[in-house]
């Protein structure tokens, strides 16, 4: 086909191929590398076609699969003159000359590529004043040898080609073509249609970049002139030096060097540590003054001579002494307490002794931050603490490179330079609640630093030479171990602290929260008095945590109120009451949890653990007329609707034996709920009580109100130990409730129960199901002698001391 002017309105159906980031200009040769699928299938359509294919601009580089949408519908029509397939396969490299621009009628968009119908697009060649056309080809010379005046790196033939060729529209393709501009000015250009409006269009987008060339190039003139600058300065100091040298002077930078060099020398460090710091304040003498470099090494220097090398706190292991600083700080605790006087001890006999890192975890506000103070307190050593809660940043723990403007030492070294010795007690805070993302994981920092066979060589970017932390104790703290990581874990010893119980509390407002919130608030013994029965108020409810956090705010809320009252004149003493309480909390907050006034029929009473402590979860269980369905409602985890499909099965297999029907779960539908919905609730310790809620419900036989129970259950029967058993019987304890039934795994856990629970409450252990349904129900029908016919296996005779009631 030709492409003579007579042809122009005919419609030409080509492959077309979409440029991304590239304008094609008309008798201009491109090269350009393909790699979509689409673009190949094009280029080998269009050497199918004559060797003609459309080539149009993308809108938006960023879409890698574009559709007819993203696309410039005016571009040009191109010949592929060659193609050269490049290593590796995935890639092709085309050359193409522009024939003439065209414009996208319609575009048919298949899955393999896409095909246009163009209707070419000549340039129009309006009326024109005289002269005008010449004067703007001349502007537009012009203005481009000012352009590669300032670009030098403009090849000398386009300017000659420029200046030979007369005819606008080459001038115009030509130079648009070969100059930088955005794609979306470089289709501007092809898309404008008009002779002289796209030569004045050129033009002013040639200034444009001139004035920012000329901008930059005044920029980069400057930047020249002030290196210049810096260096004349640098060899007249370096003059200066040596004339001053001759003359017997000293500059000022010499003389810190030399101070310098007495600091390192009187430290007596290892010959690996004193050279590099020999080389730094030689570094130093050597450099002009005001330079940048020479304020990093200064302060380079600066920290590591600060660093506490040869300093060691003098321990004072005293255990009586010790005993009576913890036991005035802290009441309770007996297990903590008795670990850190161990600990004292070991030092006392062996004060060499390393790897001795502790880890407490327990709830929030039982004490964690404040024994560790206590105890840097009872050793005689330093203290200071690193909250890593939320820390997300590997450089925190090991450092920044001095290189770096800002760099700092990491948080283990500045925690050593400012206890100012080497062998204080650092706090870890939130162990736990360590993070990690893009800039390194600290947790796997931490490694090095709780190692003991590591941390006497720690290295800290910053200070790049070994430091030693095996004199250090670290203690560290977390709420739970779930977010720990193994390595880290298996570096440290764990102490539990559980949840303070009833009296705990009560003996700890009084002999701490009580008196240090009424010093607090400039108030007197004689001016505030919280009698007992307000205490017990206050923890039973106003406060429900496993700490004392909340209680200490509930005393301060009330002794601010005493101190408004006292001001205001409206009295001159205030005494606090179980009876007057609320006039000055409020109504309250928390309920006591009770046990039923009568024995009821499918709702046993369960014992819980949570993060504030032990509470009393009662399962409700309601069989109705049906089709087999089970509901499962109360917000129950996982775990929880396990168990509670293992004790469906488990009373299924002893059916006979307790006159329930052998097709319940076909002909009944049965509902089990925990109240308190709101609250998710999870974990393996409530398969016996939901064991006795559904044979309760199905044999109508009611539970004896004042028996609670904890444990798991298997599909034979088992009954599996459980964890949380002095939270949950001091929760069994409050509530009022006189027999708790305990896997019988458990027993050996009774030696950590408060004395108080044991003395008010019965404990019965069970390894099978049957012996709990034997104490908690009112009565049990026996089936002896079908037991070994229908009960698995696996259970045995049912023990004396725990015989079934007729």
């Amino acid at each position: 086909m030709s492409y003579k002017e007579e042809a122009v309105l005919e419609t030409i159906k080509l492959p077309m191929l979409a440029m991304r980031g590239i304008v094609c200009f008309p008798k201009m040769v491109l090269h350009f590398d393909v790699g979509r699928a689409k673009s190949i299938i094009s280029l080998n359509e269009a050497m199918k076609n004559d060797q003609k294919i459309f080539l149009a601009a993308q809108k938006d580089m960023s879409v890698d699969d574009p559709l007819a949408g993203d696309l410039y519908s005016i571009g040009v029509v191109a010949e592929v003159k060659q193609i050269l397939k490049l290593p590796g396969g995935d890639m092709i490299r085309v050359l193409v000359e522009g024939l003439f621009r065209a414009k996208a009628v319609g575009i048919e968009e298949t899955d393999q590529h896409f095909m246009a119908e163009v209707l070419p697009m000549p340039l129009k060649k309006g009326r024109v004043k005289a002269g005008m056309l010449d004067a703007l080809i001349r502007t537009l010379k012009d203005t481009f040898e000012d352009y590669c005046y300032l670009s030098p790196k403009m090849p000398k033939e386009m300017v000659a080609n420029v200046s030979k060729s007369e005819d606008p529209e080459y001038l115009s393709d030509y130079i648009a073509s070969n100059i930088l501009l955005k794609v979306e000015d470089k289709q501007a250009v092809l898309e404008e249609t008009s002779e002289v409006r796209r030569l004045e269009l050129l033009i002013q987008m040639l200034q444009n970049e001139n004035n920012i060339l000329a901008y930059e190039k005044e920029i980069y003139g400057k930047v020249r002139e002030q290196i210049d600058k810096n260096q004349r300065e640098y060899f007249l100091r370096e003059q200066m030096k040596i004339i001053s040298g001759e003359l017997g002077e000293s500059d000022s930078y010499m003389e810190e060097a030399l101070e310098l060099e007495e600091k390192i020398e009187k430290l007596g460090l290892s010959d690996e540590i004193s050279e590099k710091l020999y080389k730094e304040a030689d570094k130093l003498s050597r450099m002009p003054s005001g330079s940048h470099e020479a304020s990093v090494v200064r302060n380079y220097l600066d920290t590591v001579l600060f660093l506490p090398w040869n300093k060691v706190t003098t321990e004072k292991i005293d255990l009586e002494k010790a005993q009576k600083v913890l036991d005035k700080d802290h009441y309770g605790m007996r297990k903590i307490k008795d670990r850190i006087l161990e600990l004292m001890a070991v030092r006392k006999l062996a004060p060499d002794i390393k790897g001795q890192i502790i880890c407490l975890v327990g709830p929030p506000g039982v004490g964690k931050t404040s024994i560790a103070e206590s105890m840097a307190k009872a050793m005689g050593r330093k203290y200071t603490r690193i909250s890593l809660g939320g820390m997300k940043d590997e450089s925190e723990i090991r450092g920044h490179r001095k290189t770096y403007i800002g760099a700092m030492p990491g948080r283990i070294i500045n925690a050593v330079k400012t206890a100012g010795s080497m062998n204080p007690l650092i706090l870890l805070d939130e162990i736990d609640k360590l993070g990690n993302d893009f800039r390194g994981d600290p947790a796997s920092a931490m490694l090095e630093v709780l190692d003991p066979n590591q941390n006497n060589a720690f290295y800290d970017h910053y200070i790049e030479v070994p430091f030693d932390l095996s004199k250090v104790l670290f203690i560290t703290t977390a709420n739970t171990l779930d977010t720990v990581p193994r390595p880290l874990l298996d570096r440290m010893e764990v102490i539990e602290l559980p949840s303070y119980t009833r009296e705990e509390k009560f003996q700890i407002a009084k002999k701490h929260l009580i008196p240090k919130q009424t010093r607090r608030h400039g108030l007197t013994a004689r001016d505030f008095k919280l009698e007992d029965s307000a205490v017990y108020s206050i923890l039973d409810n106003y406060t429900r945590e496993a700490g004392v956090r909340n209680a200490e705010r509930t005393v301060a809320s009330l002794a601010r109120k005493a101190a408004k009252e006292i001001v205001a004149g409206e009295t001159k003493k205030v005494i606090v009451s179980g009876s007057n309480i609320e006039k000055f909390l409020g109504p309250k907050k928390y309920r006591p949890e009770t046990i039923f006034a009568a024995n009821p029929v499918g709702v046993v009473n369960g014992l819980a653990w949570t993060s504030v402590g032990g509470e009393l979860l009662q399962i409700e269980v309601s069989v109705l007329d049906g089709t087999g369905k089970i509901e499962l409602t109360g917000s129950l985890g996982d775990v929880m609707k396990e168990s509670a499909k293992a004790a469906v099965t488990y009373v299924r297999s002893i059916a006979p034996m307790l006159n329930i029907d052998r097709d319940f779960y076909k002909t009944k539908d049965i509902h089990i709920h925990a109240p308190e919905g709101a609250v998710p609730k999870d974990g393996p310790s409530a398969g016996v009580t939901m064991v006795t809620a559904l044979v309760s419900a199905l044999c109508h036989i009611p539970v004896k109100r004042d028996v609670a129970m904890t444990g798991e259950v298997t599909i034979l029967g088992r009954v599996l130990p459980i964890g949380g058993l002095k939270e949950k019987t001091m929760a069994a304890y409050r509530a009022g409730v006189k027999t708790v039934i305990i896997p019988e795994e458990n027993l050996p856990d009774l030696s950590e129960i408060d004395d108080a629970v044991k003395n008010a409450v019965r404990f019965i252990s069970a390894d099978k199901a049957d012996q709990v349904l034997s104490n908690a129900l009112e009565c049990f029908p026996d089936a002896e002698e079908k037991a070994e016919e229908l009960v698995p296996a696996v259970m045995v005779k049912r023990r004396s001391d725990n015989s079934i009631p007729q």
